[in-house]
Order: structure tokens, then sequence, then C-alpha cells
């Protein structure tokens, strides 16, 4: 019988780009997916879909108990900041044997929060963007930008604002950063080792990356960031950083702790963290050698085309479709 995982957010290009990574490396495994619609994008790449609630709703956990439970999952594969923080502080409420595929969640918690990311990595003497809470800010940057504490995809973002200090303190004030962005992506084994990483200049549309390309450039510098994160957060698995390079060097403004939207581009660079994840945790060996090559990918839209089906009626895999 086929081992299952259960991915979670497949309404989402990071959900979806682990599920078409396992089902590109490991065929013959079972994917379950949640998400917060009956009918997403992913649906195609599932054995089977269930709608859940927010990962911070009080019915969550036991919709996700009840889930690996029914479907007899191994491995839970969070794409979401709020799921992957949920489901490590409450791992102990799911069924026995249930390996959630996450850091701890002193690690995944500063995802949820980019003032306690930035109060967190400055007293480890870690780079990042400088930043004040708008009832504390008094013009201490040239040029602004203004980010909700809590938010994700470019949402309600306010940049050179008139009055920064005039937002409620659910915003961060930053330091706009001039520079190329890079956004890198290392991986933490179960020995608490660094496999390796990976770096990509990227462009983006509407949050996410629609370009991008291989750099070498910032290796060493960027070591100088992971190596003092690793050793001061209890981090596990895939970690991404985002980053502007500017005339300082390089500052990170941004913490992902859990696989990120790049994934799906990753393993074709040498680089396919999904399948260290699920080599580690579902099937208990090492992670692969690999090496990064150069390249580059630009991001494209496909269609999936249902043939005399309803949306309501969008189930999963099984259902017939064509993509183009």
């Amino acid at each position: 019988m086929s081992k299952t995982v259960l991915v979670t957010g497949i309404g989402g290009v990071v959900g979806q780009g682990i599920l078409k990574n396992i089902k590109m490396e490991f065929p013959d495994l079972r994917l379950i997916g949640t998400n917060t619609l009956s009918v997403s994008a992913g649906n195609y790449l599932c054995a089977e879909v269930y709608k859940v609630p927010l990962g911070n709703d009080p019915t969550y956990l036991k919709a996700i108990h009840d889930i690996t439970a029914k479907e007899k999952v191994e491995l839970i594969i969070p794409s979401t900041d709020l799921e992957s923080y949920y489901l490590g502080l409450h791992k102990d409420k799911l069924p026995a044997g249930v390996r959630i595929a996450i850091s701890e969640p002193s690690v995944t918690g500063l995802s949820l929060d980019k003032w306690k990311t930035y109060e967190a990595l400055k007293a480890a003497k870690i780079p990042f963007a400088s930043s004040f809470l708008p009832s504390e800010y008094n013009n201490q940057f040239d040029r602004t930008v203004v980010k909700p504490r809590t938010g994700r995809g470019s949402r309600d973002i306010y940049i050179n604002p008139e009055s920064p200090s005039g937002f409620e303190d659910t915003f961060i004030v930053q330091e706009l950063l001039e520079g190329p962005e890079i956004t890198t992506t290392f991986y933490v084994t179960k020995q608490k080792k660094l496999k390796g990483q990976i770096t990509f200049v990227r462009e983006l549309d509407s949050g996410n990356t629609s370009k991008a390309e291989v750099t070498f450039h910032y290796e060493d510098e960027l070591l100088r960031i992971i190596e003092p994160f690793i050793e001061n957060f209890e981090c596990i698995g895939s970690i991404n950083i985002q980053s502007k390079v500017t005339a300082k060097g390089i500052i990170p403004f941004e913490i992902n702790s859990r696989i990120s939207g790049t994934n799906s581009l990753r393993p074709y660079f040498g680089f396919p963290d999904v399948k260290f994840t699920v080599q580690e945790w579902l099937f208990n060996q090492e992670a692969e050698e690999h090496t990064v090559v150069p390249g580059c990918a630009l991001r494209v839209i496909d269609d999936i085309i249902y043939p005399d089906i309803r949306l309501e009626d969008i189930k999963n895999e099984k259902d017939n479709y064509k993509l183009r």
C-alpha cells in the first residue's frame, strides 16, 4: 500500500509547487490536499481534497486530525505560515505517527509577525531591514515602506506614505531598501546541518515570482547570515530569506520558515528541497547529494480545462480534465 502525504494550502503557488514536485519525484505516493476553498487550481493534483478553516481557527486542528486519521496520512507538509505554526504548536493533538515537516514554533512563529522577526534577528545580531512600529516612528528614514505585520503576498503595502506614524501598530514601518531583490532558500537537515542553498535574482508580479535567475555572486555574504540563523534558531527543513542587495550589503526583509514559492523551480537548478523533505521525513533517508547549476525561469499561466463539469463539481485527479 502506498504512503500518503497531506499538502496544505493547495490553492496557492507554494502548495501547488509542492504537489508537482512530489508527483515528479515520488509518483507512487498518494497525495491529499487541503485548502480553505473546496475548488482551487490544486485539485487536479490530489487523490482527495478537503476544505478546512484557516490555520488559526479553533476548529482547524480537529479538521486536520480527522482527515489524517481517515486517510492514514503519514506526513504533512504545510505550505502556509499560519498552518506551519499551529500544526507545529499542536502536533501532539494529531494521530500518533503523523510527522509534520516544519521547524519548531519558535521559528515558524517569526513568519507570522514581521515586527517579532525584526526584534528576534536584531537580538541575534543578524542583519534585517531597520523597522519601527508606527507609534514609535519619528522620521528615522528618508524613504519608507509600510506593510502589515502579519501580511503576505504584497497586499496592503504603502510606498513612501505621507504619514507613516499615522498607521495602526498592526503595521510596521521599514526603511525602503534600494537594489535588486534576491530570494534565498537553504535546507537544514534533521541533524542541524546546512545541506546547501540556492539564490535567485527575481522580479515579482502580484507578489509572486514572475522571473528568476540563479546567481552565485552572494554566496559568502549570505552564509554569514544563514549560519548564525541556524545557530540561534531551532530551524529544520527548507527556510527562505528575501533580501535586497544594497550599497551597504545584503539586507533581509522577510523570512519564510517553510517551503517557499519558488519550490517548483528549484529542482531544475539542482536544489530539490521538496525531495529532500520527503526523503528525510517520510522515508528516513539522508537527503541526496546535489549541485546547483546556472539558469533562469519565467512563470506562465496554465489552464486546467474541465469539459462538461461545473465548478462546484470539481473534486480531484479522477475528474476529466485537460492541461493547456
